[in-house]
């Protein structure tokens, strides 16, 4: 984290606030872009979106303040990396649960009727992340997101108990990027408002009236299964109660146990069986004690004493899914502008017992912010907003495709005699499907398909551990200005920009006509190099900055192979040392090394003769791997959907 750029400010570095900016609790007539829902999906795009101080955004929710409990808890690796980006991860660290293993329960072969331990794995495959998988009440996440945006330079706040009961928008308007096309109509308590919007986000759940409004339907598989979930403090003999645990009975049904932040809290997934044809969960009588004793009699021969039960629910397992994200038919795809759009429950539905759901809605919307902020702030062309239903839409349909496979997988029954085994005893079936399907559940498979913003892999080979379209997969580099051993990937923060990891060939980095340094002087010095060729905008998330720095649009950094001690940062490039803001101070945390341990190089198979160019999109996917040579390429693929400087 940079601060005191502009002059010194005493206090908090991260509050960007001011009294003047505080909401006055009506909503604004006009707004950039109005987000529909305070769930993560729209508390993440509330967040990315605050930090832009040219940006105006209102968030509204029908519920009648913050959520206080239940829910999702699970976050997954890949959404601690994007947390990361957002400044709260290590926060969230300090109060998650950590899960370290997973055990395996199924009946036992001598009885039945009892279960027993049959196996446990690693929860998550070593080196897969920096970050662990962490369970934490999902109020908890909301409560940094607020913050966050309560910092901010609006100083942006949520607009609660207000319901979306009519949206419309004017085809006639919808093709003018300065235009206001979309009208929400909002009640509360003490009448109606009316919203106009260049753009709308439905984050508005499982029932989203956006959806309904834009003529979108979830389709797929009817629920036919009833699981019910607690929040307990109790006291048992269940040896595992603090590690995750997958448990099957013979005949009683099977539970999740995922224990909870705190040391004491626990929740139970409990299969409560199958439902007949049109049945809904609304039909059944269910009760925290009909939850109890059917845990019990799962867990048997273990036994639950149930304290307090914090949170219960009751939900159907199906699988749905929206044909598209946005309000573009696909007979006009490419012919319009996208200016509605739904993201999380309101398009893609599914249990909770794989805990995706709080995870890849998250990454909906932290793939949309930074398009919608692109195309609203002038640097990028409308039709940058097509590729987040070409992307999302994919990774929704594997989530659909995972949930089913694993909700069968957990509703079977085992067979104790027949159940095949591996050498620790685990049941295959169980153990082949966790295993296998391990780094999509830690979020970090998701692979976008070559597109505006994803470049085709001709250079893939230059750097294999940085697959195109795949997440940006971090390690640590040493910091050459004061030694700081880091993470990489942790400069990167959700504030729109990309990033360009410059790996360095193998010549002395003093020497001036290394690749490193001709590609410097390129960025530099070339009308036709990004940096000179397209639209800029400041970044920096303060009210008062309105000069544009030379890495507004792109920040670059490099890693060299050498010691950090034997690189000279005076040799260096000057685009290295940039100079910024209003003081035109020099910016020395632009330069790494390889660390000396775990080089970066060897890990992520970067070829250390030639080096590589890494470009890395603003939500952290890998958009191309290119030469260091090949700086016409570089500023071509911007060119597909950037727009250009205008010269007055």
């Amino acid at each position: 984290m940079q601060f005191h750029l502009n002059g010194f400010r005493p206090g908090d570095p991260a509050v960007l606030s001011d009294e003047s900016a505080a909401a006055d609790g009506t909503t604004p007539s006009e707004v950039d872009v109005l987000i529909v829902g305070c769930g993560p999906a729209g508390l993440t795009l509330a967040a990315q979106l605050a930090a832009f101080p040219d940006i105006s955004t209102c968030i509204v929710e029908q519920l009648e303040g913050p959520l206080q409990r239940g829910r999702a808890d699970g976050i997954a690796c890949r959404t601690m990396e994007m947390f990361n980006a957002f400044g709260f991860a290590d926060r969230l660290l300090r109060e998650a649960y950590w899960v370290n293993e997973t055990t395996f329960w199924k009946p036992d072969q001598q009885q039945p009727e009892h279960i027993a331990r049959h196996g446990r794995v690693q929860d998550v495959e070593d080196g897969l992340s920096e970050f662990p998988h962490v369970i934490l009440n999902q109020a908890r996440v909301h409560d940094f997101y607020l913050e966050l945006m309560q910092r901010s330079v609006h100083s942006l706040t949520p607009h609660y108990a207000r319901q979306l009961t009519a949206l419309t928008t004017d085809d006639s308007m919808v093709d003018d990027v300065s235009a206001y096309p979309v009208a929400a109509t909002l009640v509360h308590h003490n009448g109606t408002e009316t919203v106009r919007a260049k753009y709308v986000v439905g984050c508005d759940g499982a029932r989203s009236a956006v959806r309904n409004t834009i003529g979108l339907t979830l389709q797929g598989d009817a629920a036919n299964q009833a699981w019910g979930v607690m929040d307990v403090l109790m006291v048992t003999d269940f040896p595992d109660i603090r590690m995750k645990s997958l448990i099957q009975s013979s005949n009683q049904g099977s539970i999740v146990v995922i224990p909870r932040e705190g040391g004491y809290l626990v929740r139970l997934y409990v299969e409560l069986g199958s439902l007949e044809a049109q049945q809904r969960v609304s039909d059944i009588d269910v009760s925290p004690e009909l939850l109890i004793d059917k845990a019990n009699a799962i867990f048997y021969p273990y036994t639950l004493d149930v304290k307090e039960v914090a949170w219960w629910s009751v939900y159907e397992i199906g699988q749905r899914l929206c044909e598209r994200f946005d309000d573009v038919p696909d007979s006009q795809r490419g012919q319009r502008m996208p200016r509605v759009f739904i993201a999380g429950d309101a398009c893609h539905t599914h249990s909770p017992k794989a805990g995706q759901g709080m995870n890849v809605s998250m990454r909906d919307t932290f793939n949309l912010g930074w398009k919608l902020a692109s195309v609203l702030r002038g640097q990028a062309a409308p039709a940058l907003l097509d590729t987040y239903t070409a992307e999302r839409h994919k990774v929704a349909q594997t989530l659909i495709d995972f949930d089913r496979e694993w909700s069968a997988i957990l509703a079977g029954r085992p067979n104790a005699d027949t159940d095949t085994t591996d050498d620790a005893g685990i049941s295959a079936e169980f153990q082949n499907y966790f295993i296998k399907h391990g780094r999509y559940t830690a979020g970090t498979a998701i692979q976008y398909d070559t597109s505006l913003i994803t470049g085709i892999p001709d250079h893939q080979h230059l750097a294999g551990g940085f697959e195109l379209g795949t997440r940006f997969h971090s390690a640590q580099v040493t910091r050459v200005a004061d030694g700081k051993p880091m993470q990489l990937g942790h400069v990167a923060q959700a504030d729109g920009r990309w990033r360009l990891y410059i790996f360095a060939d193998n010549c002395a980095p003093e020497d001036p006509q290394s690749a490193v340094g001709a590609l410097c002087d390129y960025l530099m010095q070339h009308p036709q190099s990004p940096l000179n060729r397209f639209a800029t905008i400041n970044t920096r998330m303060t009210r008062n900055d309105s000069q544009s720095d030379i890495d507004a649009l792109l920040d670059v950094r490099v890693v060299y192979q050498q010691h950090w001690r034997d690189v000279v940062l005076a040799t260096l490039p000057s685009l290295l040392l940039p100079r910024k803001g209003r003081y035109q101070l020099i910016d020395y945390e632009k330069v790494f090394c390889a660390d000396t341990d775990v080089n970066i190089f060897d890990l992520r198979s970067i070829d250390r003769t030639q080096g590589a160019m890494v470009l890395v999109r603003p939500d952290q996917h890998i958009a191309h791997v290119l030469p260091l040579t090949s700086h016409h390429a570089l500023a071509e693929f911007f060119a597909g959907f950037l727009i250009e400087r205008q010269v007055s």
